[in-house]
């Protein structure tokens, strides 16, 4: 419905967000997690997003469930299975059983910008379909996942967020989902994040193809450290820290590559490594089966390995 359309008592900014809540709303859905027993393990929320019923919502509301149900806003429940989920970036993707569903119009995240309306819709602490707006705080921030992975290009906004908030849709004042949403700062007030929709749909694709994202591994843990400055000067190196490697495992990529515990990692493939979430980036499904070369500290010394990383 174009915005125009509206009741012209309503003031613009109130006819967006009543234009994104008639948009996106009918198509978001209160996720119920149920244990083994039968008794609630956790709720949230998930939008439809394609016509046959696929749901996106995040990882750790789905997390650890026997059993899954959703409700639409009208009133409709329906049994849902996993599809796929990726604790990496907290998204899910869910398959409802029920057939002529409504769904949400996709937008485009890389396309927002900071102080635009954007109107969060989900279930709070159970209270259906909660509505509530602010604007793009910021674009480009990282946020930590369960899975202890740095998540980029997450949107920060003060639309309020609160328990059972979680996975679902971050709505533009246009009516296109342009984010999940997926957490907040308990401390603090306005500070809540959503993970961009282009990330989302990127992993979701991948999930409905094959249930899991693909990505390679060099068997080995590792740590961020800085680098002494008379060895960056020795050296001529430019960055001020590297990757530690702690750990190796008997049969990975590392360890068959030549790699030592104490090995300071400098670059992959030509990408500098200042800390183990450049090494997290780099590390993706494409690289698998793929050598490239690996430029080290060890010791007082500036080795490079060729390494082939193996799927994750």
């Amino acid at each position: 419905m174009p915005l125009d359309s509206f009741n012209q008592d309503l003031d613009p900014y109130s006819a967006q967000v009543a234009h994104a809540f008639d948009s996106a709303g009918p198509a978001v859905v209160h996720v119920m997690a149920f244990a083994k027993d039968g008794r609630p393990a956790g709720q949230g929320s998930g939008v439809i997003f394609t016509p046959d019923g696929y749901v996106l919502t995040n990882s750790h509301v789905v997390a650890r469930a026997h059993r899954l149900r959703a409700s639409l806003t009208d009133g409709q429940s329906f049994e849902a299975s996993l599809a796929g989920d990726d604790p990496d970036t907290d998204i899910a993707v869910l398959r409802l059983s029920g057939a002529g569903l409504p769904h949400a119009e996709l937008g485009v995240s890389a396309s927002l910008r900071v102080g635009q309306l954007v109107v969060a819709i989900g279930n709070p602490l159970g209270f259906t379909c909660t509505v509530t707006a602010g604007i793009v705080s910021a674009l480009g921030r990282s946020l930590r996942t369960g899975s202890g992975r740095l998540l980029d290009s997450v949107i920060q906004t003060d639309a309020p967020l609160n328990p059972g908030n979680s996975g679902g849709p971050l709505v533009s004042g246009a009516g296109r989902v342009v984010g999940i949403n997926t957490a907040m700062i308990a401390p603090a007030q306005g500070i809540c994040f959503a993970i961009g929709i282009d990330t989302a749909i990127w992993v979701a694709t991948r999930l409905m193809r094959d249930g899991r994202v693909r990505r390679s591994r060099l068997g080995l843990a590792a740590q961020t450290v800085p680098i002494s400055l008379r060895v960056r000067r020795f050296h001529g190196l430019q960055q001020a820290a590297g990757v530690m490697v702690s750990e190796l495992a008997a049969d990975g990529p590392g360890r068959l590559a030549g790699l030592q515990a104490g090995d300071v990692l400098l670059s992959f493939d030509g990408v500098t490594l200042t800390g183990v979430d450049d090494l997290h980036r780099v590390l993706t499904a494409e690289r698998a089966g793929v050598p490239a070369p690996l430029v080290l500290l060890r010791r007082a010394e500036v080795l490079t390995l060729p390494v082939t990383p193996a799927e994750a």
